[in-house]
């Protein structure tokens, strides 16, 4: 089977990290797929949902440094490392919500990769760790741009710097994890996450989103002149038309009712 699949059930599309014989570490081939599968679920306009997983006991246990031969050759390990750059990007600049369906170990990559997502949900049993500098590494996917706006500076530092692996409750308690719930309970909880956002308008998320990456570097004029042009575009759409008859239909539904009740 392929190290990475590629799944869809109605508006919700899944990819499993498949190699659970490594921890699901990410060779050659696997970045390949992954980052195929990342481009289908961007191209595909009834997809409004993304979940990333990992098959069996774990999320990712990071890049694997044995690598496959298969994939993409690159002359030099700086190529190599931006070309995993532009993968992580392609996770974290998707237009529909993602989520991070998080069990066992997330370490190096596979964490960062992880809080590319716009939510991680984890189970009780799941770790986490910037583990590179225990391996003389620096860290990279993206890391030290997501965990100092995640954690602030003093935890980033802490994190990245001592490599230590962190349990979910700590994570969600630093504001690295949405959610934690117990391990059995984890799948109904990522799926009813995913339908709750599939029944969301699009572009609404999908502006959202953008206003909410972009915000943190900008000033509050330029966040507001920005939101201004987004709810410009969301009003002349057709969802908004639709959930303002909605909202109509509903209020005159209460105003009927109450006024039945009244005469009863």
């Amino acid at each position: 089977m392929s190290v990475v699949r590629l799944q869809r059930s109605g508006p919700v599309a899944r990819i499993v990290l498949n190699r659970p014989d490594r921890k699901n570490a990410l060779d050659t081939t696997a970045w390949a797929l992954l980052q195929e599968a990342v481009s289908a679920v961007a191209a595909d306009e009834d997809v409004r949902v993304l979940i990333l997983t990992g098959a069996g006991d774990d999320f990712s246990a990071g890049a694997d440094i044995g690598g496959g031969d298969d994939g993409p050759s690159h002359r030099t390990q700086l190529e190599r490392m931006q070309w995993f750059n532009e993968i992580v990007l392609a996770v974290h600049r998707l237009r529909i919500p993602t989520i991070a369906q998080v069990d066992g170990l997330a370490v190096g990559i596979g964490m960062n990769i992880a809080l590319a997502c716009d939510f991680v949900v984890a189970s009780d049993r799941a770790r986490f760790s910037e583990i590179f500098v225990k391996r003389a590494l620096s860290v990279d996917g993206g890391g030290s741009w997501l965990l100092p706006r995640l954690v602030g500076i003093r935890r980033a530092k802490a994190l990245c710097l001592l490599g230590d692996l962190i349990p979910a409750t700590e994570a969600m308690t630093m504001g690295l994890v949405t959610e934690v719930v117990p391990a059995a309970e984890l799948p109904k909880a990522v799926d009813d996450l995913a339908a709750r956002l599939a029944t969301r308008s699009r572009p609404a998320l999908a502006h959202t989103k953008r206003l909410l990456d972009e915000g943190v570097s900008l000033t509050l004029e330029q966040a507001l002149e920005n939101e201004a042009r987004a709810q410009a575009i969301n009003v002349a759409g057709e969802d908004f038309s639709a959930a303002m008859e909605q909202f109509r239909r509903a209020a005159r539904d209460r105003a009927t009712g109450e006024k039945e009740a009244g005469h009863g």
